[in-house]
Formats: C-alpha cells, sequence, structure tokens
C-alpha cells in the first residue's frame, strides 16, 4: 500500500487529508471509511467511528496500529471494488472520496514526523570522504550504527522549492530513503525489528557543505550544516513494509534530467534492524519517528565535487516508492 498525505482546496479553505495512492488515483481513507460504514447500515456514528479507527491525519493513523491499518485494508477493498465496476464512490454528505493527481497536492508522507534521525549507513560514503579528507574512517563507526537527531519541523514534501540559505555557498543533496517506525518500543533486537517498521519513503537530506565541515570540527554535531527550514525532503509517499522488499532494489539521483548518482540498497553496511536495535537500546522509538539511510557511494555532489545551484531540479529516485522532486530557489 502506498500511503500519502495530500491537500485540496475547499470554500471553507485547505483540507490536509491521509490517503492512499493506486492506479494513479488519490484515496481518502477515512472519508471511503465514513461511506463503508455508513453503506453497511450497522452503525449511526460512521464518522465518528471512522475519525477514531482510521483518522485523516498520518500520525495518529500510525498510532492506531493494526487496527487502523485492518481499516485501511479494508476500506482499499472497498473502493478499489466500486472503482472496479465503475460505480461512483461519495460520503455520506456527497464528500469526495476519489481525487485525480491534479486535485490535490502530496506532502511529506508523515508532515512533522514525531523524531527525525539520519544514520551513515553506506561503507562507500565513508571509504570517499577518506579519499577527500586524507583520514581513516573512525573505527567506531565499524563496531556501531552512527547517527544525529534533526528537526521535524523542517520537513518538506514533494514539488515544494529547496530555499537557498544565506550562509551557505555550498548547497548539496543526498540520495537517500528511509523509515518510518509503527509502533513504539525499546531495546528492540535486530530479530524483531521489521515488526516496528510501518513502510519506506524517499529522503533528500540537504546539507551546507561549507558550514557542516566546520559544524563538526567543534566535536558537537552538524549544527547549520544541516539545520535549514526545508532540509529534510521526503516522498512522495510511504510503501508499507509489508509491500517493499529494501533488501536490494536501485537507487538513483538525477539534476536537471542528468544522472549524478546510482547505487542500490544491498551496498549498505548497517541495515535497518541493526540499527533500530542500536537506537532503541534505552531509548524509545515511537510511532511517526523517522530514521534516514544514509548516503551511499558517490550520493552527494560533495563527493563528485558537482554542485547544485539555485534554479537546479533534484529528482531522487528509489525503485518501489517513486520520485522525489524538488528545485532549488534564492530568494
Amino acid at each position: 500500500m502506498k500511503l500519502v498525505t495530500f491537500s485540496f482546496r475547499t470554500p471553507a479553505g485547505k483540507h490536509i487529508r491521509m490517503g492512499m495512492l493506486a492506479n494513479n488515483r488519490i484515496i481518502d481513507l477515512n472519508m471511503g471509511y465514513v461511506s463503508l460504514l455508513s453503506g453497511s447500515r450497522k452503525t449511526g456514528r460512521a464518522y465518528e467511528i471512522a475519525a477514531g479507527l482510521l483518522p485523516p491525519d498520518m500520525l495518529e493513523f500510525l498510532k492506531g496500529g493494526q487496527l487502523s491499518r485492518d481499516a485501511a485494508d479494508e476500506t482499499a477493498g472497498y473502493v478499489g471494488k466500486h472503482l472496479a465496476g465503475g460505480q461512483d464512490i461519495t460520503g455520506p454528505q456527497g464528500e469526495q472520496v476519489v481525487f485525480s493527481p491534479d486535485q490535490v497536492t502530496l506532502h511529506a508522507p508523515v508532515p512533522k514526523p514525531h523524531l527525525v534521525r539520519d544514520t551513515m549507513s553506506f561503507e562507500g560514503h565513508m571509504k570517499n570522504f577518506e579519499k577527500i579528507t586524507g583520514k581513516p574512517s573512525p573505527p567506531v563507526w565499524y563496531q556501531r550504527p552512527s547517527y544525529y537527531k534533526g528537526n521535524p519541523g523542517n520537513v518538506i514534501g514533494p514539488d515544494e522549492p529547496v530555499v537557498w540559505p544565506p550562509f551557505t555557498n555550498k548547497l548539496d543533496y543526498e540520495l537517500e530513503f528511509g523509515i518510518y517506525i509503527g509502533k513504539q518500543g525499546r531495546d528492540i533486537p535486530a530479530d524483531k525489528a521489521h515488526e516496528y517498521i510501518a513502510g519506506y519513503t524517499i529522503f533528500n537530506d540537504i546539507s551546507a557543505r561549507d558550514v557542516l565541515t566546520e559544524d563538526v570540527s567543534t566535536f558537537l554535531g552538524p549544527g547549520k550544516g544541516k539545520d535549514m527550514a526545508t532540509g529534510y525532503i521526503m516522498g512522495p509517499c510511504m510503501v508499507t513494509a509489508d509491500e517493499l522488499d529494501v533488501s536490494d532494489i536501485k537507487m538513483e539521483a538525477r539534476i536537471n534530467g542528468e544522472v549524478w548518482s546510482s547505487a542500490r540498497t544491498s551496498d549498505m553496511f548497517w541495515r535497518f534492524p541493526q540499527i533500530i536495535e542500536w537506537i532503541s537500546q534505552s531509548e524509545t522509538l515511537y510511532p511517526g519517528d523517522f530514521i534516514g539511510s544514509g548516503t551511499p557511494m558517490n550520493g552527494c555532489g560533495d563527493e563528485m565535487d558537482r554542485w547544485i545551484k539555485p534554479g537546479d531540479t533534484i529528482e531522487l529516485e528509489v525503485e518501489g516508492i517513486g520520485i522525489l522532486r524538488n528545485t532549488v530557489i534564492k530568494p
């Protein structure tokens, strides 16, 4: 299932909803469930029950766990059956359930994750920076996954502009994908970690390289090298974990249509089960937490001394998920 957060305009203003991509349509899952419950004639409280079990907010949906997922699956089947039969489907008061892509705007699947963590999980990326810096990779990198925490308020989605910060002369993209945590847990063993992954999305971890180099020299973290209002780009959808095997899929970055980066997820040294096991030691993971994969070898401009500029369009594509597209602007 490809889950999305989308918005559409109404006379009362913009509505932001959670839905599903299917056959080039966007299905409002909450309203689809209202229609299903109302049509069953088993309840007079379809809106209230749907709001609790299949809410229109992605983060609240994730908190609903398996009960909410079961309701989403039931709704997908119900709406799909109607569409296959050429039948129109609306809510009890004529509300729209099915949208075409040109009627909506897609946002990050979880517009404001509970927490953002990004890792450094590809050995090839580390090896390239050994060459750039002339310094060997720290031995601890091979002993446990490395990660930092970022600001969830800096998350944007597909087709939103990447605003060039005034404090950097070297803005860079990073080709990544990542996971959303689907249920709360602590001290999670690697062999149970798959139970906590709700799904996968594409991630562009924008970096101010000149500032980042200065930040890390203070031994305190990336700082403004990563902290910028449009620095964490996610989307276009979240593919549920039961529908995507990420052990060996293609990743590609294109700048203005030209391929700059190409990799495979099988190149990861640290896999998500190991990452979850380490991060969750004596720390609770919550539904809506996001964890990035880190950048593969040659997955960013810095490794190749190739630099994006204002006006460039960045496309990140991960097999089975889709294309995450954004354009760089400079105010």
